[in-house]
């Protein structure tokens, strides 16, 4: 059956393209992410990719020579590519062509090839898909793989034998594991056993092509489709062997301990409900990995992971690293969240008290408020009446949170009295002693011994500063 889409193509921009590749005497069609989404009603992409069944290049640019705008030609002479940015899309051009891999390297030998040679290089039939352009069959589907089946059925399948399509390129098992989570598809058995295979062959891959794919996955609205993915297949084992090492429980004497691994990937699902913000969705991933070189059996107590938030911690500067991530303000606000997710929690099962409060705000500082989510997804508990006595504690932090921070200003906190104010006061010169009276002024303030303001803190600080021997001017 053939099918027409002449009403995907309604923007002029293909009309010009139509008319700029009968010029040239070439055939051209939209292909991959524009035509699946489309029929997947996924909204319009800005990003249209456009093969020609000759130079891609010279294509491009006699399109930006007819559009009124006349917009710059961004050529990529390595892969024979060429941009073009109009009107909010982002147009690429290439030349139809077949491609032939060598075992260490995904960078193909490519030769001039036919529509068909170019659809058969895709990673699935659902990005194989193409449109033509020409104006005798304008708007036509042209399937040969079924992928438009496969759309249908919701499965990813790769154009050719999986084996040859995943060890060509290893990239395609982290992309099909991705469009799997992001648009809730299947991989087909004999695709899924292909990654599994292959899996090996992702290290020849670059750290942050691996990173960019993990950064789609966690931004999922259920990322945990994609984690499951990675685990089952091994991936996860290579890529984050921190996470993979928390999975199983281990039983002692009759005491169990939860599966780490599991419970992770329920709290980044409550976070992704919550959050937007990657480096907090980062944190949830990351925020137990601690636990596994800290667990201990106590015959007394049971299972122990004393100190696992700041093992975790660190932690997380070797996997930043080592996956080549940044090591700047995003690194540490991960290690922060990491390090400090358990401290709402023990504020949530005790009495709350003020100075507590005050600690927290003082040490989390502008990101009281990420902790705060972090842990309410760390909420995982089945027990309804848990659940709800967790979630009613955690609110009455987040109150506690908040009259604290109106009153007495710990969040950013800046002393009242500065080291010059010191010097001033007993008339010396930087000394230790100043380091002394700050320390003991901002313990002061966040113990609720004084208010968090000049003129009680001035009289503080001359109380102390007497006591270690100064004197007055």
């Amino acid at each position: 059956m053939e099918h027409s889409y002449k009403e995907a193509l309604s923007n002029p921009i293909f009309e010009k393209i139509s008319r700029a590749s009968q010029e040239l005497g070439m055939d051209s069609y939209v292909i991959g992410g524009y035509v699946r989404d489309y029929l997947l009603k996924r909204g319009i992409p800005k990003d249209i990719d456009i093969v020609a069944v000759g130079e891609g290049i010279k294509l491009a640019r006699k399109v930006a020579e007819q559009l009124p705008d006349k917009p710059q030609v961004k050529v990529f002479k390595n892969f024979g590519t060429a941009m073009i940015r109009h009107r909010g899309k982002e147009l690429e051009f290439v030349g139809a062509r077949k491609e032939s891999y060598q075992r260490n390297s995904r960078k193909p030998i490519v030769e001039t090839g036919t529509l068909e040679d170019d659809q058969k290089r895709r990673d699935f039939t659902i990005n194989a898909l193409a449109l033509s352009l020409q104006p005798a069959n304008f708007g036509k589907l042209l399937d040969p793989f079924s992928g438009l089946e496969d759309l249908n059925n919701k499965i990813l399948r790769t154009p050719l034998d999986p084996d040859i399509t995943y060890s060509d390129d290893p990239l395609r098992m982290m992309r099909a594991i991705r469009f799997a989570s992001q648009l809730k598809f299947t991989i087909h058995p004999e695709s899924l056993k292909a990654i599994s295979d292959n899996r090996e062959r992702i290290n020849i891959i670059s750290k942050e092509r691996i990173v960019d794919e993990l950064h789609k996955i966690l931004a999922c609205n259920q990322p945990s489709r994609g984690l499951r993915l990675l685990h089952e297949t091994g991936l996860m084992a290579i890529i984050l062997p921190e996470l993979n090492a928390l999975r199983g429980i281990e039983e002692v004497e009759g005491q169990r301990h939860k599966d780490n691994f599991w419970h992770t990937l329920e709290v980044v699902d409550n976070i992704a409900k919550a959050t937007d913000n990657l480096w907090l969705r980062w944190a949830a991933l990351l925020h137990d990995i601690g636990k596994a070189p800290t667990k201990r059996f106590d015959p007394k107590i049971g299972w122990t992971f004393h100190a696992h938030e700041f093992v975790g911690s660190k932690m997380v500067y070797k996997l930043f690293k080592r996956l080549r991530m940044p090591q700047n303000e995003k690194m540490k606000f991960v290690q922060k969240m990491v390090r400090m997710s358990s401290r709402p929690i023990i504020l949530s099962e005790e009495h709350v008290t003020d100075s507590a409060v005050r600690r927290l705000v003082f040490d989390a500082g502008e990101h009281v408020d990420d902790l705060m989510t972090l842990c309410e997804a760390d909420i995982t508990t089945k027990n309804p009446r848990k659940q709800r006595r967790y979630r009613n504690n955690f609110q009455l932090v987040r109150q506690k949170i908040v009259e604290v921070e109106e009153r007495d200003r710990i969040r950013n906190f800046q002393p009242p009295i500065s080291g010059d104010d010191i010097m001033n006061a007993f008339g010396i010169k930087p000394c230790r002693e100043i380091g002394i009276i700050k320390e003991a002024i901002k313990e002061a303030i966040l113990e609720g011994e004084i208010p968090n303001e000049y003129a009680p803190a001035y009289d503080f600080m001359l109380k102390r500063g007497k006591e270690i021997g100064l004197q007055t001017k």
